[in-house]
């Protein structure tokens, strides 16, 4: 399936589709769509892995997308940031941060992935719950700001801030430690707790968040 990301900052993946090609996205994600692409909705697996999207940030129903000819079909991004594309064999999954998934060829799995450690859940940034998708197939993600794709070989670690991890092998383990030092916690700036992620495996971090934007505009929002 041929495709191109473009747009910079903001971007967008648009997808040339040949007669029967099928493709998924979290409902009413398509930008656009040029040629005989037909749209339906549906839960695809049922009402369990409905619910189980749905705790993973993404929408209750997935929309449906089949070429019935040569056809284009296009995902915008949300944020602006990045669309990675990845490739996925069968049975091979990769571990994303809530609402990372944009689309993918019909075939693709999505579910929840809880994180194993309480610690890492309550305190890690990512949240207890993540998404895993499953291969095979071709899937795109969002990720917010600049991403930096780093491959960890095994043992290998790399601390992070609080909700940077956007993507992860289901290889590598992610927890999280609380930072040592009286001066470093109080002063330091870089909050309590530092994520860990160990390798083996390729991760991609993003530079900006939407939460940490947030945090940025507050104090600049006129009170009433």
């Amino acid at each position: 399936m041929k495709y191109s990301i473009e747009g910079g900052s903001l971007p967008v993946a648009i997808v040339q589709l040949d007669p029967g090609d099928v493709m998924i996205s979290e409902a009413g994600a398509r930008t656009w769509a040029r040629g005989n692409v037909v749209t339906e909705t549906s839960s695809e697996g049922g009402l369990g892995k409905s619910l189980g999207r749905m705790f993973a940030g993404e929408s209750l129903f997935l929309s449906k997308y089949t070429a019935h000819g040569p056809s284009e079909i296009a995902f915008a991004s949300s944020f602006p940031g990045r669309i990675v594309a990845k490739e996925l064999g069968p049975g091979e999954s990769i571990i994303c941060q809530k609402k990372a998934f944009m689309a993918a060829t019909y075939g693709v799995q999505l579910a929840m992935h809880f994180q194993k450690k309480l610690g890492t859940a309550l305190a890690g940034g990512e949240g207890f719950i993540m998404q895993r998708i499953t291969g095979p197939g071709l899937v795109f993600l969002e990720i917010d700001g600049h991403a930096v794709e780093y491959t960890l070989a095994p043992g290998e670690r790399i601390v992070c801030d609080t909700g940077v991890v956007a993507i992860m092998e289901d290889t590598c383990t992610m927890s999280v430690e609380m930072v040592k030092g009286v001066k470093n916690v109080l002063f330091g700036g870089e909050g309590l707790f530092d994520t860990i992620v160990t390798g083996p495996g390729k991760i991609h971090l993003q530079s900006m968040t939407i939460a940490q934007l947030a945090k940025l505009i507050v104090p600049f929002i006129p009170s009433k």
